[in-house]
């Protein structure tokens, strides 16, 4: 995610670029395989179509600024404030991992 950009919480609601179906952001800092290139890939964001939900066919990841439209934004608390501070430093760490395959970083809330 770029500097700049607030991270969406949870429950969040998109139109992509381009998009015609809705999205519910279900998951931040993915670390997914990409299917073309085969090589793990990290996105801002992990989300399902609305109002169909969770189906691991039609997972869509994508990054901040391929959101065109925030048609809901989720529920946000002093619990969300500390998460995206512990984000932001845990996606720095990932992103600098990218020289050697990605592997799962635990976020810590100690």
């Amino acid at each position: 995610m770029s500097e700049g950009k607030k991270l969406l919480p949870l429950g969040s609601v998109v139109l992509l670029e381009e998009g015609l179906q809705k999205l519910v952001i279900v998951g931040r800092g993915a670390i997914y395989t990409d299917q073309q290139t085969e090589k793990d890939t990290f996105a801002d964001y992990m989300a399902v179509l609305y109002p169909s939900g969770l189906n691991p066919e039609t997972t869509i990841f994508f990054d901040h600024g391929n959101i065109d439209k925030v048609v809901f934004e989720g529920y946000s608390d002093e619990e969300e404030v500390r998460f995206l501070d512990i984000y932001s430093k845990w996606e720095s760490d990932v992103k600098q991992a990218t020289s050697k395959p990605l592997q799962s970083v635990p976020i810590g809330f100690d």
